[in-house]
């Protein structure tokens, strides 16, 4: 229990006190304008760390989400744009697409055992340049359904207006904790993270498992892609760089084990929560450049490792000791004794000397 919950109470708590802190310096906070603001400027990276929590948690990796989010934009700009196709039939086919390619990527890593690392970094560098063969340059996207969707916003009390990217996000968020926690596929991600030869030996499919976790990674940095092209009201090639990089900030942070089989989505959900606070705390400042929010998430991560680092040696310290202080009782307990103090016949090094 303590392996699994603690990063997790630590992640709270930095949210807490990052935000008591924030409203000491700025009264503003209070309000429930910031809270939603948050969550505009970071539903696509909230939308794409939920799969990449499933991705880390099963021992993997995904380098190509940043890069699914600028081929998502320039796909929609330009069948938009240029062949007339309504969104409401580009969207649903964007992200058939998408999933593919991560049912595809997934194949290739169970299949051919390549490291997720290496695969997802070629899938990564493959959909950059297909964004850039689309187009070199920005493309706008105007069209009624894209102004509709950027300015749906609900007024909550307090001053605040959640807009629908934030309710997207939260709505995808609940999905993978009752994903993650209530389905046999949130099941098996964990076990084959804990241990992918135990969980092939106990009957789960590691290739079914694997090509799924990628395909909802994937599937999931095409939403991502779309909300961020809503946002913008455009698509390009240079949209998501560095994105891959913040999601995995924002999981780690949250409490899962880059070792895999220990994690959660609520846990990411607060990561996520922790780089837009300083990102808006920064903004309020006025006086700080925007790059500290990658120096103190740096320091988060530093310190977040540690921390896993410390808990992993915690738990094999603990279990060794419950090895070792098993007493031996019985008649093969005793054989079992002289066995171990005593050299077996034709290896006589064996033993203790």
């Amino acid at each position: 229990m303590l392996k699994r919950n603690l990063p997790l109470v630590i992640t709270i708590a930095v949210f807490i006190l990052g935000y008591l802190f924030c409203l000491s310096r700025f009264p503003g906070f209070a309000s429930t304008r910031v809270i939603c603001n948050i969550l505009t400027d970071n539903a696509f990276l909230g939308i794409i760390a939920v799969g990449m929590t499933f991705v880390i948690i099963s021992g993997g990796i995904d380098l190509s989400v940043g890069s699914v989010i600028a081929f998502t934009g320039v796909f929609l700009a330009k069948v938009i744009g240029d062949y007339h196709l309504s969104p409401l039939l580009a969207f649903p086919l964007v992200l058939l697409m998408g999933c593919g390619f991560g049912a595809f990527m997934g194949w290739l890593i169970d299949t051919l055992k390549i490291p997720a690392f290496i695969i997802t970094l070629a899938g990564m560098f493959f959909l950059r340049g297909a964004s850039y063969l689309v187009s070199e340059e920005s493309l706008p996207i105007d069209h009624p359904i894209y102004e509709t969707l950027s300015g749906l916003a609900w007024q909550i009390p307090g001053g605040g207006r959640l807009s629908a990217m934030g309710v997207l996000m939260l709505l995808v968020m609940v999905f993978g904790i009752l994903l993650a926690r209530y389905t046999p596929f949130g099941s098996q991600v964990y076990a084959i993270g804990g241990n992918a030869t135990a969980a092939n030996l106990m009957g789960v499919s590691t290739r079914s498992t694997t090509i799924r976790i990628y395909m909802l990674s994937t599937g999931l940095a095409t939403l991502a892609g779309i909300v961020f092209s809503i946002y913008t009201s455009a698509g390009y090639a240079l949209a998501g760089m560095g994105v891959e990089l913040d999601a995995i900030a924002s999981v780690v942070i949250g409490g899962t084990l880059l070792s895999g089989g220990i994690g959660t989505v609520f846990g990411t959900m607060f990561g996520v929560m922790i780089q837009g606070l300083i990102q808006t705390y920064i903004n309020f400042d006025g006086t700080l450049s925007s790059w500290w929010t990658k120096i103190v998430i740096g320091i988060l991560l530093f310190a977040f490792i540690t921390l896993q680092r410390l808990l992993n040696s915690l738990w094999e310290n603990k279990q060794t000791a419950k090895v070792t202080s098993i007493p031996p009782t019985g008649i093969r307990a005793e054989s079992l004794q002289k066995a171990h103090t005593a050299p077996a016949a034709g290896y006589p090094g064996d033993g203790p000397a």
